[in-house]
C-alpha cells in the first residue's frame, strides 16, 4: 500500500508516518512538505519513504506526488498556536480542493481527513463541553473556524471518494493507544485524545476497505 501523507512534519503527522510504517506490512509513504528539513531522519532516510517537496497550490507537484498512490492521509489542520491569526479566505479548503482534483485525475478513491468538532455530523447531540469547545474556537479564532467548516463541506460533497473525517478533541502526547469513536453527545467519546490514538485509528481505517465509517465523520477520543 502506497499512502500520501498532508502535514507529515507536525507532530500529529509524523505519529501517523511511524504507525503506518510499524504496523501496515509492504506501505511505502509519499510525504508531501513544504519544508523538507522538517522531516525526521529516522523518516527522510527510510527506503519506504519519498520526500516531495511543494505548494498544495502547486498543481503540478501535487499530481506528481498522487501516482501509484493507493490512499491519501490529511493531518493538515489550522495551528493551535497561529488559531486568531489564520488567514482568512479559507485557505486549507481549497488546498483540499486541489487535492481532490489530483485524487480523481489519478484514480485515487481513499482519504481520510483530520477534523475536528467545528465540523459538525448529522449524528451529533448536545453537548455541554464540546459547545464549549466550537463557541471558543468560533469566537477567538473565526477564520480558523470558517475554514474548518468549509473542509467539511468541501470533502462531503465527493460522493464518488471513499472519505473519513476522523474528526479530534484535544489533543495530547499520551502513550495512550486505546480509541472510542462515536458522535458527540453520544454518552461516550469525551474531549481528550493523544495523538498516537489518531494515528492508530487511521491506520485501522486503511486497512479495512469496508470500514463503518466511510462516508461518516466519526469524533475519536481516549476512554
Amino acid at each position: 500500500m502506497r499512502v500520501l501523507i498532508l502535514g507529515a512534519t507536525g507532530p500529529i503527522g509524523i505519529s501517523l508516518c511511524h504507525e503506518i510504517l510499524s504496523s501496515i506490512q509492504d506501505s511505502s509513504l509519499v510525504l508531501f512538505v513544504r519544508s523538507p528539513q522538517k522531516v525526521p531522519d529516522n523518516l527522510s532516510s527510510n527506503s519506504r519513504v519519498r520526500v516531495i517537496t511543494g505548494q498544495l497550490t502547486d498543481v503540478a507537484s501535487l499530481s506528481e506526488a498522487m501516482e501509484g498512490v493507493d490512499a491519501v492521509c490529511s493531518a493538515l489542520g489550522p495551528s493551535v498556536k497561529k488559531g486568531p491569526f489564520h488567514p482568512s479566505g479559507e485557505p486549507l479548503a481549497h488546498a483540499y480542493k486541489n487535492v481532490i482534483d489530483a485524487m480523481k485525475k489519478h484514480g485515487v478513491k481513499r482519504l481520510f481527513a483530520l477534523g475536528t468538532a467545528s465540523i459538525p455530523a448529522p449524528e451529533d447531540k448536545s453537548d455541554l463541553k464540546f459547545t464549549a469547545l466550537v463557541t471558543a474556537v468560533s469566537t477567538f479564532a473565526r477564520t480558523a473556524y470558517k475554514d474548518m467548516v468549509a473542509i467539511g463541506e468541501t470533502i462531503r460533497k465527493q460522493d464518488d471518494l471513499s472519505w473519513i473525517i476522523v474528526r479530534v478533541p484535544l489533543l495530547n502526547d499520551k502513550p495512550n493507544r486505546d480509541v472510542i469513536a462515536g458522535f458527540i453527545g453520544d454518552g461516550k467519546v469525551n474531549t481528550g485524545l493523544s495523538r498516537i490514538g489518531f494515528a492508530v485509528f487511521v491506520v485501522a481505517q486503511l486497512s479495512d476497505p469496508d470500514s463503518i465509517w466511510i462516508k461518516k465523520a466519526p469524533m475519536i477520543c481516549n476512554p
